[in-house]
């Protein structure tokens, strides 16, 4: 679980300085708190830049902060981060809204994405504002079809946020942990003896190994979602559509240049059938780092879908 800092929760509304101080001593309070339990709260760079009051914009209202409460929100509202927008899932062109109001380039667009292809998001929001409710309901619209909705957690008190924290599973801590973890987790997949080898000796970034259990997931669901007659069943296809098709796709085809130039890379030897291989061209992309998920496709309903290689990109040139 990771949180984001609500950037909408700011926008003016403080009746003055001291209002302001209060509100945002609360959210670093669960930003250390959220520490103390190995996640993080993310921010965007923007919000350094805020209007807190009428007239007052983030810059001038901390002057009247003690040094040390000035240095540490600016620290990390501008150094330190982790800034969601590095690692950014919803492009511009995604349309969620949350009571009629468009919040696509926001945290809560953000977050609420990432909840909808299975990424646990949850937002921490500045009070007194507008966002003292959860959960937040927003709205993809998708293609201009038929709009979905999910529940994003929201939070603003420290209590009631350790009391979530500590029920939180315990964060990834090591390459090693994510593969017993994935391997538990996803029963329908195949794992070759050594698929998460090329792992180690990087350094572990639990983002990435988030993410890379996240991409797992899909490709197990996907595999246990045929009918009697073997045929992809709705969900099935929903997740296809979501994850295999158009250009943002999560998972994907090498090109024809990377097939040619790669072959020897991205042939593996398959492990039940003697002196056979398996060419898997096909990948789940993690953007930072670049990691990839290579599998074997398409996905019969009688074959096992074997992942045969998670690590750095094999195709960089």
């Amino acid at each position: 679980m990771e949180l984001l800092a609500n950037d909408l929760s700011i926008n003016g509304q403080f009746p003055d300085v001291a209002t302001f101080r209060i509100a945002i001593s609360r959210v670093m309070a669960i930003r250390q708190l959220a520490r103390r339990y190995g996640c993080e709260l993310h921010c965007h760079r923007n919000i350094a830049q805020a209007q807190v009051t009428q007239s007052l914009s983030m810059p001038q209202a901390i002057q009247t902060f003690a040094v040390d409460e000035r240095r540490a929100l600016m620290q990390w509202l501008t150094q330190q981060g982790p800034f969601w927008e590095d690692t950014r899932v919803h492009g511009p062109d995604d349309y969620l809204e949350c009571n009629e109001v468009i919040v696509t380039d926001s945290a809560v667009g953000e977050a609420a994405y990432c909840c909808f292809h299975g990424i646990e998001r949850h937002l921490v929001s500045l009070v007194p504002s507008s966002w003292q409710f959860s959960p937040v309901l927003v709205t993809w619209i998708a293609d201009f079809g038929a709009g979905r909705t999910v529940e994003v957690i929201n939070h603003w008190d420290p209590d009631s946020m350790e009391a979530v924290l500590q029920a939180a599973p315990v964060p990834l801590a090591s390459w090693e942990q994510l593969e017993k973890v994935a391997i538990a987790r996803c029963p329908e997949l195949t794992f070759s003896p050594g698929t998460f080898k090329e792992l180690l000796g990087h350094p572990f970034v639990p983002g990435a190994a988030e993410r890379v259990l996240v991409l797992l997931e899909i490709l197990h669901r996907l595999k246990g979602c045929r009918d009697e007659h073997g045929q992809r069943t709705p969900e099935g296809q929903r997740l296809y559509q979501d994850h295999f098709t158009g250009d943002k796709a999560w998972f994907s085809d090498s090109s024809d240049t990377e097939k040619r130039d790669f072959r020897t890379e991205l042939t593996f030897r398959h492990q039940t059938l003697a002196g056979q291989s398996l060419f898997c061209t096909w990948h789940g992309k993690v953007k930072t780092p670049p990691l990839r998920i290579h599998f074997t496709w398409p996905v019969g309903p009688d074959e096992p879908l074997h992942v045969v290689y998670v690590g750095p990109k094999i195709t960089k040139r």
